[in-house]
């Protein structure tokens, strides 16, 4: 119960639903009971006594009886319906809110496949245990104690006898239950799994047809499948095991009621309509005890689901906004690092290591090095995706922690390697940054970005849908909209993570060009692999193992023996073979 304790804050509010199910969930219980009644009524009064005339009394009373409880079934029904339905669209929403805010650490170990699993399954399986699970559970305590009075009222020791098996019930079901909610758990995990697997096969189907790995996948996904299929046999197995059991405990009951019910009625001390309406009782009190595996069952699942949201609701939102965050306005872009170290994670090596640099208002910064050496580091510390281990991030002479996270980033505009494209219209893939933008404003962010003359030959132009992830378009026109996106949010300080990596040279050339004049006014961080891409940099910084092992100007790290000067012979040199060969030639 301690998961429905934890999860009160949203299904409490909504309590009236769960009230008024209950009040008439009262009154069906109430008139199950009186089944028996009548029909001890008409075995005592009219088939023995003779007393046929009270007979259409007992139909109508027994016809309103029904009635009335069709009635109350209907409202009950739906009031608990109500109280899940409502309960899980908070939930899911609050859910769904936590993953934006939880920081970019989270998500380096957490799966989407699994999210998935948790925000559709695991939600559903504890909303269907609020609707229906719950409000069984109370109805079949209450249809136990309702009976058991009114078993009590007809013989008690009939009654005594009868319930004699009840206490090795209740043994065999705290032992199911044990058992079967760590299945279940496992169950719920391994369908994470398995959603992790065809998500990630359907994200990267190109890959996997392009290097022939159908069989791989086919293998993969067959190993997580029959992982859910083992837990779930497995899961089958204890049911298999004690239901049986269960089921012989309740049926025990019937034994003994008939035999000592027999003895009670030769001798007198019970009626035979009294026995017939306590044999009904008792199947009152059967078949609850058969559906109480099943209703713990739906606990079980229900109690793994919810631990599964916790997961989520606990996890640690390590970066947030100070209490006294000011928001930024318009920034003017100078950037600053003093003694900045980054590790990932405690157990990680330093990715940045006492780096210390200055970039001013308007200027451009190369970044540049080897995969992993810590140049993207530097961009996620600006916008606070992570947090700097020692050392500050400065803007504006103001550390990046004092600002508020929304008004932060909203004047650091990104363009990254792999571009992200959303299932929408390119005109509201362009604006996302920035929704009220007119479409004037987005038509000259596109032609800033080299984007407009292709987006025109589309079939609607600014209004054609793009698919899942930007499928029907190419890599370079893909990466054009997202740098078209980033002009449109008209930042501060314009950061490009090997922006152009996607495009050909001819079209760098072109975006190049086209953001010379876009960079103007604001700060601009460069990451990239190609030289081409920062030689015009005020400043480059040569990264190596976290730290920055030369810095300064293209000419300058050209004629300086070190790392630049390496990429700079590797890139350029069949450039200077040609070069060489054709002065030769003269």
């Amino acid at each position: 119960m301690d998961v429905l304790q934890k999860l009160k804050s949203f299904y409490w509010p909504h309590k009236r639903y769960f009230i008024v199910s209950i009040v008439f969930l009262l009154i069906m219980t109430g008139i199950t009971v009186v089944y028996p009644i009548i029909l001890q009524l008409t075995i005592d009064e009219v088939i023995l006594e003779g007393r046929y005339g009270i007979v259409p009394y007992l139909a109508l009373g027994f016809i309103g009886i029904m009635v009335i409880k069709g009635i109350a079934t209907y409202i009950s029904q739906y009031n608990g319906d109500l109280f899940g339905i409502i309960t899980v669209y908070d939930l899911r929403n609050t859910l769904y809110k936590k993953l934006q805010r939880l920081p970019f650490q989270y998500y380096d170990n957490a799966k989407t496949g699994d999210l998935m699993s948790r925000l559709t399954a695991d939600v559903e399986m504890f909303r269907f245990f609020l609707s229906f699970g719950f409000a069984e559970l109370i109805r079949l305590v209450l249809l136990l104690i309702v009976t058991t009075g009114v078993m009590l009222y007809y013989s008690v020791p009939l009654t005594i006898v009868t319930m004699l098996t009840i206490p090795f019930l209740a043994v065999v079901v705290y032992k199911f239950d044990k058992k079967v909610h760590p299945a279940f758990r496992k169950v719920r995990k391994s369908f994470g799994q398995l959603n992790t697997n065809v998500q990630e096969n359907i994200s990267g189907i190109n890959t996997v047809k392009s290097l022939s790995k159908e069989e791989h996948q086919i293998g993969k996904f067959n190993t997580s499948n029959k992982d859910y299929k083992d837990q779930y046999i497995y899961t089958a197995d204890i049911w298999a095991k004690y239901f049986p059991l269960m089921e012989f405990l309740g049926n025990a009951s019937v034994i003994l009621l008939l035999g000592y019910g027999g003895y009670l009625v030769v001798n007198g001390n019970v009626t035979p309509g009294e026995l017939t309406a306590f044999y009904s009782l008792v199947g009152f009190i059967i078949w609850p005890i058969m559906n109480l595996g099943f209703t713990i069952n739906q606990f079980s699942q229900s109690k793994a689901s919810g631990e599964r949201l916790l997961e989520i609701l606990d996890a640690n939102e390590s970066i947030t906004d100070k209490e006294s965050a000011v928001t930024m306005t318009r920034s003017k872009g100078k950037v600053e690092f003093e003694n900045v170290s980054l590790r990932y994670t405690e157990n990680d090596e330093k990715a940045l290591d006492d780096v210390s640099f200055t970039v001013e208002s308007g200027k451009m910064i190369g970044l540049i090095g080897a995969t992993g050496s810590g140049k993207t580091s530097v961009t996620q510390l600006m916008t606070r995706f992570y947090e700097p281990t020692e050392g500050s991030v400065k803007i504006d002479n103001i550390d990046v922690r004092d600002y508020t996270l929304s008004s932060l980033r909203q004047n650091v505009g990104f363009v990254l390697q792999e571009s992200f494209l959303f299932s929408s219209t390119i005109r509201t893939n362009i604006s996302y940054g920035r929704p009220e933008a007119s479409l004037e404003e987005i038509i000259n962010a596109a032609k800033r970005a080299q984007a407009h003359e292709f987006i025109m030959e589309l079939p609607d132009g600014y209004d054609t849908m793009l698919g899942e992830r930007g499928l029907g378009l190419s890599g370079g026109q893909k990466q054009r909209i997202a740098i078209a996106r980033a002009i449109c949010l008209d930042p501060s300080i314009l950061i490009l993570d090997d922006a152009t990596s996607a495009v050909d040279m001819q079209t760098e050339f072109n975006i190049q060009k086209a953001l010379t004049e876009v960079m103007k006014g604001r700060t601009t961080i460069i990451i990239a692999h190609r030289i081409s891409s920062l030689k015009h940099a005020d400043e480059i910084l040569v990264f190596e193992n976290g730290t920055i092992t030369n810095r300064g100007t293209h000419d300058s790290l050209v004629i300086e023996e070190g790392q630049y000067q390496r990429i700079y012979n590797i890139q350029y040199k069949d450039q200077k073979k040609i070069v060489h060969a054709q002065s030769k030639a003269r």
